[in-house]
This record gives structure tokens, C-alpha cells and sequence, in this order.
């Protein structure tokens, strides 16, 4: 079966960021339904895939990193409005593949991702 797993590194740090709320969503057109959530460990993983099952099948999904919680409670200062509070990542799903991992680098003020394996 498939899954579509994740992990966060903190760029501005040098290490993983842990204790990340992140929330996974199915898009439908102009509609977005809640699959689940989850928080990074100390390794900026999550503890189990995000999708698997019969929940994991072709769409397109959207990832809610909470990186504004995260470097608040690191005691970074950051402006109110933060400029990156919450990193949202729109991409699809082709369930034919076995495995999707979408890492996210993050700092206060950037992000990059990819399609990792």
C-alpha cells in the first residue's frame, strides 16, 4: 500500500524542527476536508505516515505547517502578521506510486520543498 509521509528542517537553526503541528486536507474543487493532523518529533518526523490505507488514493492534497507557532515558541521575534505562519503545500497524489515524501526547509522568512523519496 501507499503513504504519504513528511519531515521538517529548521534552516535558521541548522536542525530538525520538531514539535510542528501539521494538518493534511483533501482538496474537492473549492473545498478542503480535513484528513488529520499531526506533530514532528525530535527528528522533525512524524511518528506515522500522514495518508495510508484506503484513505491513500489520487487527488490533490494540501500540508499546513504551523512554522509561526513553532519559531514563537522558539523565542524567535517575529512580525505581527508573521511573514510565513502557517506553510501550506498544494500538490498531488497519483496513488499508482507507492510512496510520497514532501520535506519542508523552513526559516522565519523562506521555504523549500520537493518530492523526496
Amino acid at each position: 500500500m501507499g503513504r504519504l509521509t513528511t519531515h521538517v528542517l529548521d534552516a535558521a537553526h541548522g536542525c530538525p524542527g520538531s514539535d510542528i503541528m501539521i494538518e493534511l486536507y483533501r482538496v474537492d474543487g473549492a473545498q478542503l476536508e480535513l484528513i488529520g493532523t499531526a506533530r514532528t518529533n525530535q527528528d522533525g518526523r512524524c511518528e506515522a505516515p500522514l495518508l495510508q490505507g484506503e484513505a491513500y488514493r489520487s487527488g490533490t492534497y494540501q500540508l499546513h505547517f504551523h512554522a509561526g507557532d513553532y519559531y514563537r515558541a522558539r523565542g524567535v521575534m517575529l512580525a505581527e502578521p508573521a511573514f510565513l505562519d502557517v506553510v501550506v503545500l498544494r500538490f498531488g497524489i497519483d496513488a499508482a506510486q507507492q510512496h510520497y515524501h514532501v520535506p519542508l526547509l523552513i526559516s522565519p522568512y523562506s521555504y523549500s520543498t520537493y518530492r523526496g523519496s
